[in-house]
Parts: structure tokens; C-alpha cells; sequence
């Protein structure tokens, strides 16, 4: 009887690398798949738009004020005679800007306050708490509109008010989190190991609470586009003339009536459709960050 031959080891799956795991996630997933080609398109419109878009969004035009849709102007014309599909297209790198700004901001300051309070507990996780309690206590819009009202209606303030009422969010899941797993199995055989409690929190548990951190993110920059759209809607947001979503909503609705359609409802479809993307993107990044979804 002969040997059987040697075979070669097993070659590692795809999704061993961290490529090959996001190639297998969006395979496994196809809604994920969609959401992150809708990503891809708005990415696309806020990094290119400004480029491609066929009128300057700014340029005024009397003569061909409040147009319907046609084939010169796709999404038609405002009552200055500014192309809206311009307008909206331009847009989506303001807003798009505003929401990932606001959103990291929250997260960073959210995780590091809540990583501290629910590893270390003691006067740090009751300070926090009530801090958050403050927070929380207030309609979370309501408190964004005063912060803008106080600081002033510029885009920098609209990002540091969105962040001010998202860490909470991030504060208390992150505590949760960390809480349950500091005196878990993997955390006290790294501090046997030698390793300093910095270390421990960062590099061993703070990873396993980043797949539920990644919902809360998809939620957040969707809540974050409406924020800020909200703003605008008010007088509270960016200043006109510059073009932002709930700036041309709010413009729209006065023509409403007047049978001006177009003017309201194609920057409300662009936003909700933005929202709707962040919003299929959870589950995706979840399971992108989950370690266990690697074996």
C-alpha cells in the first residue's frame, strides 16, 4: 500500500484579510451591498459634484425663474433662477461634511468618557452620569437650537451642537460595553500577561465593543443630515445663499401652494435618501468590526 500523498495546509479563507472580510460581508449581505453603493454614489456627488454640475449654483438667472423640470434644467429652477440640480448636487458635500464631522467628534469624546467610566467606575462613572443626565433631559433638538443660537448660526457651531447632543449616545454603550467585559476572561489574561490597564481597555476590550458602536454611527449621521437640515429649515442653520438641503426644503415650501413643486420636493428626496443609506449601512459596519464574524 503506498503513502497517501502530502497535501498542502488548507489556504486561508477570504476572510482572513480584512479586504476578503468586507468582500465576504457585502456578498453574504446584499442590502449592505446596496447601501454601500449608495455611500459610494453620495461620496461621489460630494467629492466630484462641484465639478460635473452643469450650472454654478450660486449664478442667478430672472428670465428662466421658477422653470418646471426639463431637459436644460433637470430638478427645474428656484425663484432666483438657480438650477436646483445644482444646488443639490453642491450640497451634499456641506451636509455630508456636517454629519461625519459632528458624528466624530461625538464618537471620540463619547468613547473615551464612557470607556473611563465603565473600566475605572467609582466618582468618574457617577460624574458622567449625571453630566449625560443633564443631556439628556433636554428635547436633544431643542438643546441644539440653543447652542446654535448662543454660539452663532455657522457651520462649525452646527457641527460642535450636533456632536453636544450625540455623545451620550456613544457614552453610555461604550460604559455598558466595557463594563460587562473588563473582568472577562481575555481582559484578565492580557493584565496577567503584563500588560498596563490603558492597554488592556484599548487594544482588548474597547475592540469588542465597537460592532453595536457601529449601528449607533449608520443612526447618528443620519440623524446628524436631519439635524442640521432642521437647522437651516429654522434660520438656524447655514446662511443663505449657500446651498444646503434644509435651506432649499424651507424655500421650497413657500411655493408649494403656488404649484412650484420641484422646488421642495427634490432636496427632500436627496436628503431622505442620504438618511435612508446611513440608515441600511448598520448591520454592514457591524459586522465588518465584529471580530467574531473574522472565524
Amino acid at each position: 500500500m503506498t503513502d497517501a500523498p502530502i497535501t498542502d495546509a488548507p489556504r486561508a479563507h477570504a476572510g482572513d484579510t480584512t479586504l476578503g472580510h468586507i468582500v465576504y460581508v457585502l456578498r453574504e449581505n446584499p442590502v449592505t451591498l446596496i447601501a454601500f453603493a449608495m455611500l459610494a454614489f453620495f461620496l461621489g456627488c460630494a467629492f466630484f459634484g462641484p465639478a460635473l454640475v452643469p450650472y454654478d449654483p450660486l449664478a442667478t438667472n430672472a428670465a428662466r425663474a421658477l422653470e418646471p423640470p426639463s431637459f436644460d434644467h433637470w430638478f427645474g429652477t428656484d425663484n432666483l433662477g438657480r438650477d436646483v440640480f445644482s444646488r443639490v448636487i453642491v450640497a451634499t458635500r456641506l451636509d455630508l461634511t456636517i454629519s461625519v464631522a459632528a458624528v466624530a467628534l461625538s464618537f471620540v469624546i463619547g468613547s473615551v468618557l464612557g470607556a473611563a467610566a465603565g473600566y475605572w467606575g467609582g466618582w468618574i462613572d457617577a460624574i458622567l452620569n449625571r453630566c449625560l443626565d443633564m443631556i439628556m433631559a433636554f428635547p436633544l433638538f431643542v438643546l441644539a437650537m440653543g447652542v446654535v443660537a448662543a454660539l452663532g448660526n455657522t457651520v462649525e457651531n452646527i457641527i460642535y451642537a450636533t456632536a453636544v447632543i450625540n455623545i451620550p449616545f456613544y457614552a453610555r454603550l461604550v460604559r455598558a460595553e466595557v463594563n460587562i467585559r473588563r473582568n472577562a476572561g481575555f481582559a484578565q489574561a492580557a493584565k496577567l500577561a503584563g500588560n498596563s490597564d490603558l492597554r488592556v481597555l484599548a487594544l482588548h476590550i474597547f475592540p469588542n465593543a465597537l460592532p453595536p458602536m457601529m449601528v449607533q454611527v449608520s443612526l447618528n449621521l443620519g440623524w446628524a443630515i436631519l439635524n442640521a437640515a432642521g437647522l437651516s429649515f429654522i434660520g438656524l442653520g447655514v446662511r443663505p445663499p449657500t446651498p444646503e438641503w434644509g435651506i432649499m426644503v424651507a424655500e421650497g415650501a413657500n411655493f408649494i401652494v403656488s404649484g412650484e413643486w420641484w422646488l421642495a420636493l427634490f432636496p427632500g428626496l436627496w436628503l431622505m435618501l442620504a438618511v435612508f443609506t446611513f440608515n441600511l449601512l448598520g448591520d454592514g459596519l457591524r459586522d465588518i468590526v465584529d471580530p467574531r464574524k473574522r472565524t
